[in-house]
């Protein structure tokens, strides 16, 4: 049934491409265009959930239930001045409802400043996002540390519910392209998970800067270029290209390089690997007229293990090993240095207002596999969706050895 299932979605998956570094640019134009389909400026929802764990170390199941309160403010209240605040907290219950555990996430709290036609200034806490593949971004500099609370898989929804940074950014639009350029100082070291500390500190562990930049050289062709440091490291370059194929295909290229150490040379503190490495996701998204969108990804990381010293890795220390995979897990990096992805997604599926969405993430190195489909239904201010996941492959692989080897997860949004 596994491989079946692979199979389909190999002929027939893929994700729905968003470049969010573009989108960024974009926000210019919330202050000279009212944005028609935005009719509030206050966004809420809450979310119930329960879902049944098949933990591997026995016949017992693991049941789970979440509570979940998301608030998205996004409002222009003063002539060239905006505010926007999104945050989620997240209880969770585990088997006894006497227990729980409570996480919250600050995903953005920031002002905006409109200084001129086209430049704008941005202060506070903001979750900056780049990149044009899916699965994997190597140029998203700022994903390390942000994951509070992992409620779904899906990497769209990982990142969205992520902690913002603490930053100033300034941005400016010029005919035919863009600039923005940020500074991120470093706050704290400390890590916390009470419901009412927003821990900006740990996604301010450094201070880091970046800058990115495109232009539309000829049409169609609108690359982006970028720049990221920090004290402590030589600076990372990236580049992120699409391009339409054919009217209904389109072609994306990630990259991003620069001396660096190995992620296993950071986890285990050993000697200084540094080289210069590089780190790629790229891909074709095929969208049909039936709106199911399709994408097929194959992704490096430079950073990672080849397949021998994984093996190694995973025979060795078990210390040594929960270190590296705890790196990987605080990083949002791949432990070794090939995997592909294939990720689907079909709006009104048999029915309106039905949708499927479906991915599957191989690791090349020991061939494990991690395979995820969800259901949701939109009703008026409802959504039904039910979720079910599977983790396999051997033991000490990248996900045979996750705790949870099948999860089903039913849940219900209100939107207020």
């Amino acid at each position: 049934m596994t491989r079946i299932f692979s199979l389909l979605l190999l002929l027939c998956a893929s994700p729905i491409w968003a470049a969010d570094a573009e989108s960024e640019a974009l926000l210019l134009a919330d202050y000279a265009v009212e944005k028609i389909e935005r009719t509030r400026d206050l966004r809420l929802f809450l979310e119930a959930a329960t879902a049944i764990s098949d933990q591997g170390l026995g016949p017992r199941a693991l049941h789970t239930q979440r509570l979940s309160l998301n608030l998205d403010y996004d409002k222009v209240f003063y002539p060239g001045w905006r505010a926007v605040l999104s945050d989620r907290i997240d209880i969770n219950w585990q088997d006894n409802l006497s227990h729980h555990t409570s996480i919250n996430t600050l995903k953005e709290a920031y002002v905006s400043w409109q200084v001129g036609a086209n430049q704008i200034v941005d202060l506070g806490s903001i979750n900056a996002r780049n990149g044009v593949a899916t699965g994997y971004n190597p140029t998203d500099f700022f994903r390390s540390n942000t994951i509070r609370s992992v409620v779904s898989v899906d990497p769209i929804n990982l990142k969205k519910n992520r902690l913002g940074s603490v930053m100033l950014r300034g941005q400016t639009l010029w005919a035919g392209g863009s600039m923005t350029a940020l500074y991120s100082p470093k706050l704290s070291t400390q890590s916390q998970s009470d419901a009412l500390i927003t821990n900006t500190g740990t996604a301010n562990k450094n201070n880091r800067w970046l800058v990115a930049a495109s232009h539309t050289f000829f049409e169609n062709f609108n690359p982006q270029f970028l720049v990221f440091s920090t004290p402590k490291e030589m600076p990372q370059f990236g580049l992120n290209l699409t391009g339409l194929i054919n009217d209904a295909t389109v072609g994306f290229f990630e990259w991003s390089g620069g001396r660096s150490p190995s992620v296993l040379s950071q986890a285990l503190n050993t000697e200084d690997d540094s080289r210069f490495r590089n780190k790629l996701a790229t891909g074709i998204t095929y969208t049909t007229e039936n709106k199911l969108t399709l994408t097929c990804e194959y992704e490096y990381n430079g950073s990672g293990l080849e397949s021998a010293a994984w093996d190694a890795l995973q025979q060795g220390s078990p210390l040594a090993y929960w270190r590296y995979r705890q790196a990987i897990q605080h990083a949002q990096d791949l432990p070794t240095k090939q995997a592909v992805f294939f990720y689907g997604i079909w709006q009104d599926a048999l029915i309106k207002h039905l949708d499927f969405t479906a991915m599957v993430r191989t690791n090349l190195a020991d061939h494990s596999r991690m395979q995820w489909i969800e259901m949701r239904y939109h009703a008026d201010h409802i959504d039904f969706s039910l979720q079910w996941q599977l983790n396999s492959g051997n033991a000490g692989s990248d996900f045979g050895a996750l705790a949870t080897k099948r999860n089903v997860q039913a849940q219900i949004t209100y939107y207020f």
